[in-house]
This record gives C-alpha cells, structure tokens and sequence, in this order.
C-alpha cells in the first residue's frame, strides 16, 4: 500500500530492549507500514543504532538515532521518561547514566523470579534469560513470557502479570514479586542527552504525570514533548500543544512500537508525528550545535 503523505513514527523500541523482534524485522515493519522516518529509541541503551541506520538505507527508511531514558523526578516523585534525538551511539555521557541502571534492571529481574519461584512458579531466571539474548538486560515481559510459555497464563499482560508486578497505588498493594528500581535522575539525562548531541524530549507526560515539570526542564534544555503516544487522551495532547506552544517545544509522537510485548492495539507506524516533527528536530540540533560552537 503506497502513503502519499510521509509518516514519521518517532517512538519504537526493537529486540535490544522489550520488544520481540529484531532491528532488522522493525525496520523492514516500518517500511511495509508506509513509515518513511522511524526513531529507534530503545531503553536506556544505543546499541543497534548503527545498525538500524544500515537496515534504513536498505528498505528506505529514514532512521533517527534515539534511546529512551528511564528517570525519575526528584521534585515531585514520580517516574519520568526522556527521549533524546538524534544522540550519539555510544556517547559516554549516555553510557554512565544509563549502565548502572540496565545492571539495577538485571539484579531486579533477577530478584522477581526468586519471588516467583517462593510462590511456586517453576520457571528458571536462565530460562528467563533465553528470551533476552538479544538485549541489554531483563525486562519483566521476559519473565512473562517464560510464564506464559510454562503455561501459566495465556498472555504478557493480564491478571497474573497484575498479581506479580503491578506497582500498586490507589490504595492497592504491589504485585507479590514486584521490586521497585532506582532511576537516574531527569535532569541529568536532560543533561546527557545534550551532551551526546541529541534533542531532549518528553516522553509521554500525560501516561507519567509529568506535565507540571515542564516549565522547569524547559529552563534545563528540554526541546521537545511527545504530545501524540497511546497512552494519551484528547486533553492530554491539547495540553503538550499548549505546552510547546508556550516553552517552544518540538511536538513529537509515536506508536512506542514493543511487538508481542505490546498491548497488540497500537502497530508500527499507526501514530503520526508528521514530518514537520522530524524537520524541526533536526532544525533544534542544529541550533544547539551552533550554539556550543559560538
């Protein structure tokens, strides 16, 4: 099927972090999708972005270099997500802030499956490992998924993912395996990202609750929001637009694409950020470039 109008889905993550299939098999996706600018934006790592860059040349696809930093605000206490454009694969700035975390997010997961052993689940952490070879670490979707396979539950997400590692709130307790994680804070990887020579963005606020931080990372150096995601509703996205409107930010978005381990409701390239997103990104990096040169 041929799109006359470009698409450009500015959120996808490949077998590098949580989703099931390859970066090759993600870009080969987008282009069957009609998606003509795709952003890798794994989580808190840049490997396969080289490599992503080479499949994009061969399907033609545009690829943006991207990643996606687990944070938390410290102000407000409360997660946030910070997307970075166009970074530098491998930028030391990136890599001390984001190892740690990835080995935290290993120990974790680790610590998950010996609580789901204590409560009978017969399922091995190498087991568990088999399903993220491919990746930097282990998310909870792996441990589901050697669940799931072990037969006990017939999908990643549903009432025995919620008994095991919902993070409560709402007067709810957490899931009975559910170990919590520390994360690096969002104004050093506001920071980070700029200094790998990326454009920060905000990552789905409305999902996070993060819209009242926006004012102070816009003094810090964040460029852009992610107003069109999922997770967003109607009032959601009008107010990022009002958001960058006000602060000058970059109006992003995406299908934050994760494969099996996705909700199966959102496909690769099925949210449009436009390419004005794409092009005014490119036109933030430039000026941020131009203005350490003067």
């Amino acid at each position: 099927m041929q799109h006359t109008e470009p698409i450009a889905d500015l959120h996808c993550h490949t077998w590098i972090s949580d989703n099931t299939h390859s970066v090759e098999e993600v870009v080969k996706m987008a282009r069957n999708a009609g998606v003509t600018h795709l952003a890798i934006t794994d989580h808190d790592t840049t490997k396969g972005l080289d490599e992503a860059v080479g499949w994009g040349r061969k399907y033609g696809v545009d690829i943006i270099p991207g990643i996606e930093i687990s944070a938390f605000d410290r102000v407000r206490a409360r997660r946030a997500h910070i997307l970075g454009y166009e970074v530098e694969p491998g930028h030391p700035a990136l890599e001390r802030l984001c190892n740690p975390v990835l080995e935290q997010r290993r120990q974790a997961s680790k610590e998950m499956v010996e609580r789901i052993n204590r409560e009978g689940y017969a399922v091995t952490w190498e087991q568990v490992c088999r399903y993220a070879q491919n990746g930097t670490t282990v998310y909870k979707q792996h441990i589901m998924h050697a669940l799931m396979d072990a037969g006990y539950c017939s999908e990643i997400y549903g009432e025995l993912e919620q008994r095991l590692f919902s993070r409560g709130g709402g007067g709810r307790p957490p899931g009975v395996a559910f170990v919590p994680m520390e994360y690096a804070d969002a104004a050093d990887a506001i920071r980070a990202v700029l200094a790998a020579g990326g454009v920060p963005v905000l990552a789905h606020p409305g999902q996070l609750g993060n819209f009242d931080a926006v004012e102070e990372w816009a003094a810090l150096g964040l460029q852009g929001i992610e107003a069109y995601h999922p997770s967003h509703s109607k009032e959601d996205v009008a107010r990022c637009l009002t958001l960058a409107e006000r602060f000058d930010l970059v109006v992003t978005g995406g299908s934050d694409f994760h494969g099996g381990y996705g909700d199966g409701k959102h496909a690769l390239g099925s949210v449009n950020a436009g390419h004005e997103s794409v092009v005014r990104l490119r036109e933030k990096k430039r000026a941020l470039r131009q203005s350490e040169i003067t």
